[in-house]
């Protein structure tokens, strides 16, 4: 099943896709986040064009696990995603991608600007590869 992942943020909204077979998420896009609708609308795109079949948005949670402004800015944003792309919408647990993404950039020697322009979705690829791992590791209902 492929799915985008999104790591909201209010100047930019990273966007990862997974592969088909659903094991694999990699950076895709990074949107504006500063014009929601128009955030909406390019989110919506991208999950046509990529033919996705449900989408994951990274819940920015406390390290002791409350949810703060920015979680609920983003459970907003995540039942926005819902209206627009009509697609189901998930959250997941994202505490540390942006970290966990910016480290991995560091690794390649990237500077500065250039991470800037590919830290959220990275991030949300880290966001998206760790519910696509959880839910492998899930037991199989159906058995």
């Amino acid at each position: 099943m492929r799915t985008i992942g999104i790591d909201v943020g209010t100047r930019r909204i990273g966007v990862a896709l997974s592969n088909s077979a659903g094991t694999l998420a990699t950076p895709y896009d990074v949107v504006d986040a500063r014009d929601r609708g128009a955030a909406l609308r390019r989110i919506a795109a991208l999950a046509a064009e990529a033919e996705a079949e449900a989408v994951v948005v990274g819940l920015p949670m406390h390290l002791d696990g409350r949810l703060g402004a920015a979680a609920k800015a983003a459970l907003k944003f995540a039942r926005q995603v819902g209206d627009t792309t009509g697609l189901p919408v998930e959250t997941y647990d994202e505490r540390l991608t942006t970290v966990t993404a910016e480290r991995s950039l560091k690794e390649l020697n990237l500077d500065a600007p250039a991470r800037r322009k590919v830290v959220d979705k990275v991030a949300a690829a880290v966001m998206l590869q760790a519910w696509l791992d959880h839910r492998s590791a899930e037991p199989d209902e159906t058995t």
